[in-house]
């Protein structure tokens, strides 16, 4: 029946004109979202198992170093006592306690090897843009193609893809690499609000598309 519902929703909207390929620009960055320790922990209180997606996003994380292209992670880290720089996020869940910095939650995944040559942006809410300096470090790097991974889909993936769009970028959603939302199941299919900003397939395929591309 899901199987039905979502080839369903797919001609629903390929009907109507969603879903158009645009191709990749010349200067792709990968971005992997929140990544971190209180998400891929599924102990945690806004944990969940993403062993899938890991090991998904390793392929990406390799060729994108291999090929010089820019890698950028995301993390959630909130350091007021009171947590007033979470905003009304500290009202709507408790589970923002365990991205505090004093604790290790806002720490990227040790399994995902982040270096030293890549780039670590701290935020507050969904987005990536949102309230950091994102876009003066792609415009400096002259990106126009932004390649989406992380969590979650709904939310901080969502959000950033949005974002992108609305600043001009091509974004590219890998969808193994990605997870549903707090409090329930690792997911790895694309949710398919997100199909009308960008494209969502399987991670690893059509890489070399844009793999050959220097920043």
């Amino acid at each position: 029946m899901a199987d039905q519902k979502t080839h369903s929703d797919e001609e629903f909207f390929k009907a109507r004109g969603f879903g158009l390929k645009i191709g990749f620009g010349e200067r792709p960055a990968l971005i992997v979202i929140d990544m971190i320790k209180a998400f891929t922990n599924p102990q945690a209180m806004l944990g969940a198992n993403l062993d899938v997606q890991i090991e998904a996003t390793k392929p990406l994380l390799a060729a994108a170093r291999e090929r010089g292209i820019p890698v950028f992670f995301s993390t959630v880290i909130y350091n007021d006592a009171d947590l007033a720089d979470a905003g009304i996020w500290a009202l709507k869940q408790k589970g923002v306690i365990t991205l505090k910095g004093d604790t290790d939650g806002g720490e990227v995944d040790p399994r995902l090897d982040m270096r030293s040559t890549d780039s670590l942006l701290v935020k507050k809410y969904a987005s990536c843009f949102f309230g950091t300096d994102l876009v003066s470090r792609l415009v400096s790097r002259r990106i126009d193609t932004l390649i989406i991974t992380g969590c979650t889909t709904s939310g901080c993936v969502r959000a950033t893809a949005v974002d992108a769009v609305q600043t001009g970028l091509t974004a590219d959603g890998r969808a193994r690499c990605r997870r549903r939302p707090f409090g329930g199941r690792a997911r790895t299919e694309p949710v398919r609000s997100q199909r009308q900003i960008c494209r969502c397939r399987v991670a690893r395929r059509d890489f070399a598309v844009f793999a050959d591309s220097r920043p």
